[in-house]
């Protein structure tokens, strides 16, 4: 990762905000529907969530981690941004932040019960992407989940927010069969779609976006497997 992020701790939203504006939704919208999805996910395929042990891999500010706390049990998170952290620990107290080397993730194998990392892979040279699965995979328990949520190349908004985003200039934008490979040498596969079709929702446009899911023209994917 050649971006310091920490130059980003104090505008760190408004600078995600800037790159959409064209689309004309704010980006919490986003950040909230993603973390809903994940809760959602996650009590799909794990017992009592409300008591189950979380990680964020590459949190940034802890956006995410702001909507998704209240339904677990205990959430960790970590990020390679010292100053980022130090944020996210200020927007979310009863949240864990640890300082992550880019590299081993800082914790023993097994641990949790759920690992997921949301826009983070692209920032990684993809000579790396095969050791941050590992990684992934090593510290999920058995019988947990790890997801990754991506942006999706093949759509062309997606494209030019990233070209906007000042934090973007150094993305490799993936695709999801790649993710899907990484994930299938390692875990079984539980789930995989593209996500956010429509720049709104309610109620019929939900269930619309779940019967697109194949459709690779969402604006971003996800992928989730367990660990047997």
């Amino acid at each position: 990762m050649s971006i310091d992020f920490n130059a980003y701790k104090d505008n760190y939203l408004e600078e995600v905000q800037r790159s959409i504006a064209f689309i004309g939704k704010s980006a919490d919208y986003f950040i909230k529907m993603k973390a809903q999805f994940l809760v959602n996910l996650a009590q799909r395929y794990l017992d009592d969530t409300s008591i189950l042990n979380a990680l964020d891999v590459g949190c940034g500010i802890g956006l995410t981690d702001s909507y998704v706390i209240s339904s677990f049990g205990e959430l960790h998170a970590i990020d390679i941004a010292e100053d980022l952290l130090r944020k996210a620990a200020q927007n979310n107290p009863s949240a864990h932040y640890h300082i992550y080397d880019g590299n081993l993730f800082p914790f023993p194998d097994n641990t949790f019960d759920l690992v997921f990392t949301i826009g983070v892979m692209h920032h990684i040279p993809p000579v790396d992407w095969e050791n941050f699965v590992q990684e992934m995979y090593r510290v999920t328990k058995k019988g947990g989940i790890a997801i990754v949520f991506e942006h999706n190349p093949y759509n062309p908004l997606t494209r030019l927010a990233v070209k906007r985003c000042k934090f973007d200039a150094d993305a490799v934008l993936l695709r999801k069969n790649t993710v899907k490979k990484l994930f299938n040498r390692r875990l079984l596969l539980l789930e995989q779609g593209y996500l956010f079709f429509f720049p709104f929702c309610n109620t019929m446009i939900s269930c619309l976006e779940n019967k697109l899911k194949w459709l690779p023209l969402g604006a971003q994917y996800y992928v989730a497997g367990k660990k047997m």
